[in-house]
């Protein structure tokens, strides 16, 4: 029988739809905010970086030591998931994605504020790196927060939908970052932008930050969060994130797998083929700027669309769509790339980061949090998902680069990685369809 300390609400399997609601959109607002700052920062490693915190070693060195600090970010987001999924799985999901919010600004901002090598040597990138590794502590605790929340608060089926926002959140964000910054590098001169230009977007995150906050401050926790802190006080023992090794070990390796595709395709397209066309190309800068806005904007349309598709016809499917097309998108890509051919470069940009990307990542949240118990699935789901992005996002871009170098500049090698990566991701959710 229920205790009768349990409210009503808590008691209903179906959260309210005015619940719900706020829950998605207190998930999306954060997720603005923590995708602005997190690729504000790789759009400006490209462009920047390079050249004022590591001006003493070659072009080439350059741009490898701006995506590793790039990199950096996401070698710490493993222990913000397990440091914000322990606390959001004892005290709530709402608390710690209050904390994320004003993590991520206050370090965003910092950042536009830094003074650069010229005026404090080597200072200037160590701190830069410092600040970087912050972003990543606080968009490791984000998502698994707001997956969660708009998850759990979700009607039964249209938890893909309901919690897309968390990735339209990214798309929002690439469209303001990538917006922000090509306004700016086309109102100023390269030695302006260089000089002060680029951290006129980093100093307007506080903006978002205020406004991610006020709708925050009006999201409930989550009812299923609410149960399982009524019936299962005295299951605590362990610690969340051992709970969920213990008991779903193979998970871990599952989300690893298939967010392979996820990461590959959207870091590949935004932040090194930024890199690799004005450097190698010759291309201007503001091209792949156009693009990261006009994926970001599509994103806004596709992911719900898609998300909406997957609840109706099932989210393996959708998913193993989206792969398919990254496998078959990625040595095109690059031969458009190479032939200089607009239309078609901006063809396969968007195949790959608005139908590719955007089928398998709308599923990702009720996909990831469903394979945990509600006691450690913060942990779970967010380690889980952390671990993936150091695996298969936060060095993409470095390697990729890596590869370039290796192979005398060409790009062969860079397609070869993105197709086995979406192939990988295939396979994993086929084998996890025929499973179910």
């Amino acid at each position: 029988m229920d205790s009768p300390l349990i409210s009503p609400s808590a008691m209903n399997k179906t959260p309210s739809l005015n619940r719900a609601r706020r829950a998605a959109w207190g998930s999306f607002a954060g997720a603005v905010v923590d995708w602005y700052d997190f690729l504000l920062y790789g759009i400006t490693a490209a462009l920047v970086f390079n050249h004022e915190f590591f001006p003493q070693i070659s072009p080439a060195m350059g741009t490898l030591a701006a995506f590793a600090t790039f990199g950096v970010g996401f070698l710490f987001r493993p222990l913000g998931g397990i440091i914000f999924g322990h606390f959001g799985d004892r005290l709530g999901r709402k608390r710690m994605l209050m904390m994320t919010v004003w993590m991520m600004g206050i370090s965003t901002a910092l950042i536009g504020l830094l003074p650069t090598f010229s005026s404090i040597g080597w200072y200037a990138p160590v701190l830069l790196v410092t600040l970087r590794a912050i972003q990543g502590f606080a968009v490791g605790g984000e998502w698994g927060g707001a997956a969660l929340l708009s998850v759990e608060s979700a009607p039964e089926r249209k938890k893909a939908f309901y919690s897309s926002g968390v990735q339209v959140g990214y798309g929002v964000g690439l469209l303001l970052s990538t917006g922000l910054v090509s306004l700016i590098s086309h109102l100023t001169s390269d030695q302006q932008f260089l000089s002060w230009g680029w951290r006129i977007p980093f100093l307007c995150s506080t903006i978002l930050v205020l406004a991610a906050l006020w709708i925050r401050k009006g999201m409930e926790e989550s009812a299923e969060f609410e149960r399982q802190q009524k019936t299962e006080v005295s299951k605590k023992s362990r610690i969340p994130v051992m709970e969920a090794l213990v008991r779903h070990p193979g998970a871990f390796l599952k989300i690893i797998a298939l967010r392979l595709c996820e990461l590959l395709t959207m870091y590949i397209v935004t932040a090194f083929a930024l890199s690799y066309s004005t450097q190698n190309l010759g291309l201007p800068r503001e091209l792949f700027l156009n693009i990261g806005l006009l994926v970001g904007g599509l994103s806004c349309l596709t992911i719900p669309c898609f998300a909406h598709l997957a609840d109706r016809f099932g989210r393996h499917r959708i998913y193993i769509i989206g792969a398919v097309i990254g496998m078959l998108s990625a040595f095109p890509f690059f031969m458009a790339l190479e032939a200089k051919s607009l239309v078609w470069i901006i063809f396969f940009s968007i195949m790959l980061a608005n139908i590719a990307h955007d089928m398998v990542v709308c599923v990702q949240q009720p996909m990831f949090t469903e394979m945990f118990g509600a006691g450690y699935r913060y942990s779970g789901a967010g380690v889980g998902y952390q671990v993936a992005s150091v695996v298969g996002g936060g060095f993409t871009p470095f390697i990729a680069a890596s590869l370039v170098t290796l192979s005398g500049g060409q790009w062969h090698s860079v397609a070869i990685y993105l197709l086995a990566g979406c192939l990988l991701s295939a396979g994993t959710a086929l084998f996890m369809k025929k499973s179910h």
